[in-house]
């Protein structure tokens, strides 16, 4: 087993108490079904066909006796060993055709063949020749009759015990199933939410490598996989599994020849299921990976589809996804021909090929008189219900690969290293930031930021201006701790604290942020607002609303400020999105607030509702502020002019204007854009 097999296994430990059960109602219901091939065996052998063993007349009416011609007879089989010493002369009821004959006095050739003409039975040894002839009488139906009506009884008491043994079986079976396939799709629900739950853990760079469509894909379709696996491909393998050692076992209680001759269909099925693997395991992995980047493909182009459709990429777009979806369907096509060639009808052969080589025998004469009509029925009957099983476990191969490389796949996400959540709370601290001498890297020796050095005290908004790819964004990057400096480049540090020494969700309870491009979640404006946080009361939310002057606006909408908010809020404005991001990090009273460009998408005039308020907000905060419009930031405290990484001025509006250096160039040239306009 190996380490995929090992942790699908610990996560059906967490249920293995169900699991054994519905195991244990299994091997009841095997026991309980296969008991049955042996009741019909001896209804056959004893009750039926056991009219031809011998029978001896008797001295009048007793239990199992029959009246014929005066006479009474009893079979040799229903005397007691007391009654051995009180039979009389033998006599024989033979089947000859569709016909019964009766035959006063020994038949010396139990397996010649018989023929009768007239009144008179011959019986051809197959070997010698030699014939024997007997006088018989032909038995009319009633006579015939009065020869099985002792058994009828017995028969029936049988044939009842065979139907409550279905009965039986019916209720352990299902029992067994429900157990078993509830505690399947609670092992799946268990590790979807570990999944997922992971996924909240991994550092944002994580996902700056993978697409979202592949990491959907992975808690959906992949674990969908895996609980095909539990709730289809174990149960076949445990259900296959405990009836093949049963059957076996009745098998060789049943005549240890035709087990033994059945017994090489082990190693064939054990080499069936290993070569199938090596091939199945190739293409399901392709399979899967492709399926990822289908789901990756389709999330994207459906948040790209305003841009496919402006540019009119859509035969483009779908020329890509047909490439994709045909090489999907290629590999499709190879495990439907693997699963087509060591399908059920492959078992059928082996199993029809195998009945053939018993019945050779069994005419041949190899096994002789040993097997009888009863013997060979049950053991018919029992192949039929072991291929059944074998048919359920190679059908379930292709499932069986399909979630194991599905397996594989989640583990792999799993075993990312993520980030530990920690409990608890932090007291919320004054928001005293500095970098000391801080550089950093995306990629090894790619530094975007160089012997950063700057210091923010509580309350002093800090403005980052600079050209695209200057740096601006992964100053805040690191503040926030969704990425760490490595190799000893630097620190930073807040009111005295390595921020690498505060569990990040401590450090980041008392940060707020503001992207340019909001991010709204399904629900109302004020869920929002409030992120369904149990601390966010409607009061708080309704006071950050008026804090930056949008309650009034949303109070317009119809329900107010709980107005249905789509995915990702398309049917409102971007500064309206703007708005609810801004009172959704002001609800959260944080000490240090981000805003990354959070007014560049915004109209003059909301963005002169949001300065209005950032005037008072800002008090007791620290307020980080990047911004392309540096008409923004006239009222910083400090202003950071960055350029490739590097801090190339710094100071107020008014000193860097009087500098005369890049800002007051960016500064002017903004300017003279306006005017121009």
């Amino acid at each position: 087993m190996g380490t995929t097999g090992k942790r699908l296994f610990q996560y059906a430990m967490l249920y293995k108490k169900t699991i054994l059960i519905a195991l244990a109602l299994l091997v009841l219901a095997v026991c309980a079904e296969l008991t049955g091939p042996l009741i019909a065996k001896r209804m056959i052998d004893q009750n039926i066909l056991g009219i031809e063993k011998k029978w001896h007349q008797i001295e009048g009416d007793q239990p199992y006796a029959v009246h014929y011609q005066d006479s009474w007879y009893k079979r040799t089989d229903r005397f007691s060993g007391e009654e051995n010493g009180e039979k009389g002369q033998e006599v024989r009821v033979l089947q000859v055709g569709r016909s019964f004959y009766f035959l006063a006095g020994t038949l010396e050739n139990e397996t010649g063949k018989r023929e009768v003409t007239g009144n008179e039975l011959t019986v051809t040894n197959g070997i010698t020749g030699e014939q024997s002839i007997y006088p018989v009488t032909k038995l009319t139906s009633k006579e015939l009759y009065s020869f099985y009506e002792p058994e009828v009884p017995g028969l029936l008491v049988l044939a009842a015990i065979y139907f409550g043994l279905l009965l039986v079986v019916a209720g352990l079976t299902y029992g067994q199933r429900l157990m078993l396939q509830t505690s399947a799709n609670r092992i799946v629900q268990k590790m979807r939410n570990d999944v997922y739950a992971h996924t909240q853990r991994l550092p944002v760079n994580y996902y700056d490598n993978l697409a979202a469509g592949q990491v959907v894909s992975r808690i959906t379709n992949d674990t969908e996989a895996i609980r095909e696996l539990y709730v289809g491909v174990l149960a076949n393998f445990f259900t296959g599994t405990i009836y093949m050692v049963a059957i076996f076992g009745a098998l060789f209680f049943l005549d240890p020849r035709l087990a033994l001759i059945t017994l090489p269909l082990i190693p064939l099925l054990i080499v069936w299921i290993i070569v199938y693997r090596k091939f199945a395991a190739k293409y399901n992995r392709i399979i899967r990976a492709k399926l990822s980047e289908i789901n990756a493909m389709i999330n994207e182009s459906i948040q790209g589809m305003t841009i496919i459709q402006a540019f009119r990429r859509q035969k483009e777009t779908s020329k890509e996804f047909a490439e994709m979806n045909d090489h999907y369907f290629k590999y499709q096509n190879k495990l439907l021909n693997l699963n087509s060639l060591t399908s059920h009808n492959l078992v059928n052969v082996v199993r029809n090929i195998l009945f053939l080589i018993v019945l050779w025998m069994f005419w041949g004469g190899t096994l002789g008189t040993l097997v009888t009509v009863g013997v060979l029925f049950a053991y018919i009957d029992y192949m039929n219900r072991m291929f059944s099983p074998i048919v359920g476990i190679v059908n379930q191969l292709s499932n069986l690969e399909t979630a194991r490389v599905s397996a594989e796949r989640v583990f792999k996400l799993m075993d990312e290293e993520g980030i530990d959540v920690t409990k608890g709370k932090m007291e919320r601290y004054k928001g005293n930031v500095t970098f000391e001498d801080v550089s950093f890297a995306y990629k090894k020796e790619e530094y975007v930021l160089k012997n950063i050095d700057f210091h923010a005290s509580q309350g002093e908004t800090v403005a980052l201006v600079g050209h695209t790819g200057s740096g601006k964004s992964s100053i805040l990057n690191l503040l926030f701790r969704f990425y760490d400096i490595k190799d000893g480049k630097g620190r930073i540090v807040v009111d005295g604290r390595d921020v690498r020494d505060i569990p990040k969700q401590m450090l980041r309870q008392h940060m707020g942020i503001v992207l340019q491009d909001p991010f709204l979640f399904t629900g109302t404006i004020a869920s929002n607002v409030s992120l369904d946080d149990p601390s966010i009361t409607r009061e708080k939310v309704v006071q950050a609303l008026k804090d930056v002057g949008a309650y009034e606006m949303f109070s317009q909408l119809p329900g107010g400020i709980d107005a249905e908010v789509i995915e990702k809020g398309s049917t409102l404005s971007a500064g309206q999105r703007q708005l609810i991001s801004f009172a959704r990090a002001l609800a959260f009273d944080p000490a240090i607030l981000i805003l990354d460009e959070a007014t560049a998408s915004i109209d003059t005039e909301t963005e002169a509702i949001i300065q209005e308020a950032l005037s008072v907000l800002k008090k007791g905060r620290t307020t980080f502020v990047i911004a392309h419009r540096l008409s923004t930031i006239r009222q910083a405290d400090q202003i950071l002019v960055l350029d490739r990484g590097v801090i190339v001025e710094r100071g107020n509006h008014d000193q860097l204007m009087d500098h005369r250096g890049k800002y007051y160039a960016m500064y002017q040239l903004q300017q003279g854009s306006v005017q121009t306009a």
